[in-house]
Order: structure tokens, then C-alpha cells, then sequence
């Protein structure tokens, strides 16, 4: 579980009041986060990411499409620090690239994600910012690509952290720092209980 979680408590208050819950353990915030966005709230978390890794060195934001990129775009302006999108179509006009496999637990199938060797360099010092941590497998995606590149995953922030799945638990033993906003520990009946601090 998360060491010293503290819940961000702006973002818990928006999930209690406009978060849905659907079958299968699925959290809807399409209403303020991953479909139509809330520019206020998206800063604060933002801020509150910057917040805990204050203490890491990074030259680079990295996220995979799509619903990564606002969170991680913010986190970039606020460290003045470049933001890398990993790409799950390969465009015609990539040539060296770094590639991977990643199931997608929402979708229900497995991709490739791809990243331009152009924009993921050796010795990188590298924040990954995505919008949900559920199994992991696009952390795990993001760990090989860095991987393949020499760069350094220095941590990675997640707004809402799943903790009836594994992919928490298997970060945080790999020993990455995991900072997540909110932690849900159940969706059981369609009701949402959070993970207190």
C-alpha cells in the first residue's frame, strides 16, 4: 500500500460529487478529468504533484495517450521541463523508436506504444504522469521503454490509484516512488470508498 498517503483532498471532494461508478470496477470522472477537463482542479493536482517529487531531479515529463497529457502537459509548464507522449499508433513519419506491449484494462486489449528515440535519451531523468494506476501495465510499458532508452524513471504520480488492483502494490515493491491523489480501495455495490490517510 502507499507509504505516508496522504489524500488530496480537492480532487476526493470532485470524485465524491460528479465521480460514477460502473460494472466491472470502472470509475467514471469523464466529467472533470479524462473527457471534458477542469482547468482549476487539473492546476491543483498539478501543483500537488510538483509538490511531492520536489525532491527529484527531472528534465522530463512522460505520459501515454491520451488522457495523460493534460495532467502531465501542467506538471511540464510548471517545471519548465519538456513532456513526452507515448504514442499507441506508430506514425508513418517515426523511424527509431522505442516499442513495447500494454494492456489496456478499460479497453480490454493489448497495444503497442511506441516513443521516438529522438525524444527519450540515455541518462534522462524521467516523472511518468497518467490519469489512472488500475493493474499497472502502462507503468510497466513506461518502465520498459525507459528502460530500453538508459533514461531513469524518478517516479511516477497517478490521480486516481486503484487499490483493489495489484499495480500499486507491484510498483511500490519494485521500488518506485507512487504518488497518488486519491486512492479508491473498493467499488463494490457501485459505492466508492476511499482509502483513508
Amino acid at each position: 500500500m502507499a507509504d505516508h498517503y496522504k489524500p488530496f483532498e480537492p480532487l476526493v471532494k470532485r470524485i465524491k460529487e460528479d465521480g460514477k461508478c460502473l460494472d466491472g470496477g470502472i470509475l467514471k470522472v469523464d466529467s472533470f478529468i479524462n473527457h471534458q477537463i477542469d482547468p482549476t482542479l487539473l492546476q491543483a493536482m498539478s501543483i500537488e504533484f510538483v509538490r511531492r517529487f520536489a525532491t527529484k531531479e527531472i528534465n522530463k515529463i512522460i505520459t501515454i495517450e491520451a488522457s495523460g497529457i493534460a495532467p502531465a502537459i501542467m506538471v511540464g509548464f510548471l517545471l519548465n521541463v519538456p513532456v513526452v507522449f507515448v504514442k499507441k499508433k506508430k506514425p508513418s513519419t517515426m523511424s527509431g523508436m522505442y516499442s513495447t506491449e500494454v494492456f489496456s484494462f478499460t479497453k480490454n486489449r493489448a497495444y503497442t506504444v511506441c516513443c521516438s528515440k529522438e525524444f527519450l535519451n540515455e541518462g534522462d531523468k524521467v516523472l511518468f504522469i497518467d490519469d489512472f494506476l488500475a493493474n499497472g501495465n502502462a507503468a510497466k510499458g513506461i518502465i520498459e521503454l525507459t528502460k530500453q532508452a538508459k533514461a531513469e524513471l524518478v517516479g511516477m504520480g497517478f490521480i486516481v490509484e486503484k487499490s483493489f488492483q495489484q499495480g500499486g502494490s507491484y510498483l511500490r515493491n519494485e521500488g518506485y516512488q507512487v504518488e497518488s491523489l486519491a486512492i479508491i480501495d473498493s467499488l463494490d455495490n457501485c459505492q466508492i470508498k476511499f482509502k483513508e490517510n
